[in-house]
């Protein structure tokens, strides 16, 4: 599948939700949803909203890094989601520990 048929895909919020569960990766899902109810929204409508930020603001670098990663993937739409999402979701708090 090419990179446009995959972000066009993603204006589909049934197929980025299935797309979301497909990932695997229950921390990455749970702050998804966290964030997305912060935000008073679906969990689909969030990471499409991630994927319209990405496509329009992106670096070149950003879109190097994804594009290399992507050639190198068994399902390239995943890579691309979970890119996208890590980079629009807020980072972690480090601990103030010691």
């Amino acid at each position: 599948m090419q990179l446009g048929d995959v972000i066009a895909r993603f204006e589909d919020e049934a197929f980025v939700s299935e797309t979301l569960l497909s990932l695997d990766d229950l921390a990455l899902t749970a702050r998804v949803a966290s964030t997305a109810g912060e935000n008073s929204v679906s969990a689909g409508e969030f990471a499409a909203q991630a994927v319209g930020q990405f496509v329009n603001g992106a670096s070149d670098e950003d879109w190097l890094t994804l594009i290399g990663l992507m050639s190198r993937a068994e399902n390239p739409g995943q890579v691309f989601l979970r890119r996208v999402l890590l980079n629009a979701l807020p980072r972690p708090k480090e601990c103030g520990c010691g």
